[in-house]
């Protein structure tokens, strides 16, 4: 937690004994009492908190759930990002669903068991954290390593390192990962750190340009060069100068054209199609490829010179599966991002959807994740979008399951492995970080049989 940053619960609740329970169980939150709608907004507009505990049953309505529906309306109408929990009684599942429906993040059962809702709370906290690290991320400098981009793993912040200290390096980089990673995000980063940021940024896609086009768009060509060569026309490596060219599948080239670019990269000169003149060019190259150099060298369709030439420096994209956590945050990321551009009124996901998120192994990483959120904001018929929406099966496993029991180990769980990577595997830290000692983060260890 950044110092001096507050961590606020609003709790509304018209019973004065749960008031009161629930203001001694969050003691590591500063907790705030409304028992009305009236007071609820006043002091949600007061305090901005992060989290809401909102019992359905408020006056003048204690024994119905109206007042509280109106309730959730119009905290979510001032303050869409926060997370409210409500509480309902045990036959009142009909207006938790429509809670839900509304907007509300989760609803728990009553009778409150203070410690259960403890970690709901602190997993609804560490959410609404890192969707503000989301939002901060995309309204940052452009001149971050991935304007744009989201990077809260550590692989992906190791990445975003990388980048800082290639940029003004002037090398030729290659980019390798999966279809879908970011790879032309990582390059677009590099260029816009370089020197060369305010010259062009040309892209070529070798592998949607078919053979018999692609030499002339990358070395131009000279009139009369073919037939309908009608003028002199450049190519995209001359037109790049000073700046960078982007050459994304390069494992998609023609063997000849190979090597006509590894000559480019020796000598930095290059002869347009039908031309005899050697013309010098300035610019830095950027190569990417979701496909295996060193296995096309060799079966001889990719030249081993080639490749030690356009690595210079290699950067290796992780697939989204294995970026812990970014699944949730990049589809809070495009779930505002479509909302605006099409002015729906969605506000989030429901349960079901973000453990199918978590849960699924994207195997078409971001840009997968991204075309799903985006159909199902068009096509979202409430206001969260459900896992049936983006077309993805439930998680086989409830992470928020309505065993008591079930519950705590889950959190449990969680909140280890969560604390164990935040510290980089530093015992004494993640215990410390957990508010308990060592003894017993290892007797939780042993009980779950975590591995680490």
């Amino acid at each position: 937690m950044k110092k001096g940053h507050k961590r606020t619960l609003l709790v509304v609740e018209d019973d004065p004994g749960l008031q009161s329970a629930l203001r001694w169980a969050f003691d590591d939150f500063e907790v705030v009492i409304a028992e009305d709608r009236d007071s609820a907004i006043a002091e949600l507009r007061r305090h901005e908190p992060q989290i809401v505990t909102l019992d359905l049953g408020l006056p003048p309505d204690p024994g119905g759930a109206t007042e509280g529906l109106k309730t959730l309306e119009e905290i979510l109408a001032l303050s869409p990002h926060t997370k409210v929990i409500v509480l309902t009684g045990n036959n009142d599942r009909e207006n938790a669903v429509k809670a839900i429906g509304l907007g509300a993040w989760l609803f728990f059962q009553k009778p409150v068991d203070p410690e259960l809702l403890g970690f709901i709370v602190e997993r609804a906290y560490r959410l609404h954290e890192l969707e503000m690290e989301n939002r901060l991320l995309t309204r940052a400098d452009q001149k971050a390593p991935l304007a744009g981009g989201i990077a809260i793993s550590q692989p992906m912040l190791d990445i975003c390192r990388t980048i800082e200290k290639v940029a003004p390096a002037d090398v030729t980089t290659l980019i390798l990962g999966e279809s879908g990673t970011g790879k032309e995000l990582v390059a677009r980063g590099i260029h816009d750190l370089s020197n060369r940021a305010d010259k062009r940024w040309i892209a070529l896609n070798c592998a949607a340009i078919p053979e018999t086009l692609l030499e002339s768009e990358l070395f131009g060509y000279e009139r009369g060069a073919f037939t309908g060569a009608n003028k002199q026309t450049r190519g995209n490596i001359e037109y790049a100068h000073g700046g960078t060219l982007f050459l994304d599948e390069v494992g998609d080239l023609p063997l000849a054209l190979q090597a006509k670019l590894l000559r480019f990269l020796q000598e930095r000169v290059i002869v347009r199609l039908g031309g005899r003149e050697e013309i010098p060019v300035d610019v830095r190259v950027v190569c990417a490829t979701h496909q295996d150099l060193q296995a096309l060298i060799g079966e001889g369709r990719f030249r081993e010179d080639l490749y030690y030439r356009i690595s210079e420096v290699s950067i290796r994209i992780p697939p989204l599966r294995d970026r812990e956590g970014e699944a949730a945050v990049l589809a809070r990321h495009f779930l505002d991002v479509n909302v605006r551009q099409h002015k729906k009124s969605v506000l989030g996901f429901t349960a079901d959807a973000l453990a199918a998120i978590e849960a699924y192994h994207w195997p078409g990483n971001v840009r997968e994740l991204e075309n799903r959120i985006k159909r199902a904001v068009i096509m979202a018929e409430g206001k969260q979008i459900t896992a049936q929406e983006l077309e993805l099966e439930p998680a086989d496993a409830d992470p928020m399951p309505f065993n008591l029991r079930q519950v705590r180990e889950n959190a449990e769980c969680q909140a280890l492995r969560r604390a164990v990577n935040q510290v980089n595997g530093n015992v004494s830290q993640a215990a410390e970080l957990l508010g308990i000692t060592r003894p017993t983060f290892y007797a939780l260890v042993n009980k779950y049989k975590l591995e680490f």
